[in-house]
């Protein structure tokens, strides 16, 4: 049966997020994600994780500058030293938070700059960060983001991530695979899903096209889940989606797969 954890990011917005730990263990829910911990003490997340018996499944390494809209540096040119920086720092989190992955975010394509080069640039990265990965026993993924939401992300499809996934490696690199901006950016998402299994590290769910929880959109996501079950993935499908009220309102969707 598919494994869902909860995203704290986007869901019980409607607590304090260090409260959303115990909100997400009575809902149900044995794991959690995020986007970010870096606003809190590592052993303070540590603490809501072990009281409420849950565990960290993902999160991002630093975005860069997001008072300017940066949305990961791994592919910009002359960011290598940042780009380092931020991936040991959240490796230390995940140390703290037996966090086995960690989103390395490809970043805005800044504009004059060849696509070869920053996809040189964007591979290098990778390649460093899965070695020092590796030493703290964290997987890294990357993954391909839509234009709708986030334009000029330079990771968008997943054919783009698998290239550079046999680039660096797959059992040094995984995909996270979000099936919200795959609907978005190509659709036929079950068929991506097979094509990519085998280097799924990682599933994001949230119906199109509001962002939205499962349910209240366009996507058949009885039949979804039940194809991802059968083709034996059993990684976590995090479910990062803007609930459309209250979190546990719209949690329906979740009754059969309650933990």
């Amino acid at each position: 049966m598919p494994r869902f954890a909860a995203n704290l990011s986007m869901m019980f917005g409607e607590l304090p997020f260090l409260d959303r730990f115990a909100a997400a263990r009575a809902a149900g829910f044995s794991a959690v994600e995020f986007m970010f911990p870096y606003d809190f003490p590592a052993a303070e997340i540590a603490k809501r994780l072990a009281d409420n018996d849950l565990a960290q499944v993902l999160f991002n390494a630093p975005p860069g500058d997001s008072s300017k809209g940066e949305r990961g540096t791994a592919c910009l040119p002359g960011r290598q030293e940042e780009f380092r920086d931020g991936v040991r720092r959240a490796l230390d989190y995940a140390a703290a938070l037996s966090c086995p992955r960690l989103h390395l975010m490809a970043g805005i394509a800044p504009t004059g700059v060849a696509r070869d080069t920053l996809t040189g640039v964007y591979t290098a990265n990778l390649a460093w960060a899965a070695e020092e990965a590796a030493k703290f026993g964290v997987k890294p993924v990357i993954e391909p983001i839509n234009h709708r939401d986030i334009p000029g992300m330079f990771l968008n499809t997943m054919d783009q991530g698998a290239a550079i996934i046999a680039a660096v490696g797959p059992e040094r690199l995984g995909l996270q695979f979000d099936l919200y901006h795959c609907q978005v950016t190509e659709g036929d998402i079950v068929k991506r899903v097979e094509k990519h299994l085998p280097i799924i590290a990682h599933m994001q769910v949230a119906d199109v096209p509001g962002r939205n929880e499962p349910g209240t959109g366009e996507v058949n996501w009885p039949f979804v889940f039940e194809r991802i079950d059968a083709l034996g993935f059993r990684g976590w499908i995090g479910c990062e989606y803007r609930p459309l009220g209250e979190t546990v309102a719209g949690l329906g969707w979740f009754a059969p797969y309650r933990a």
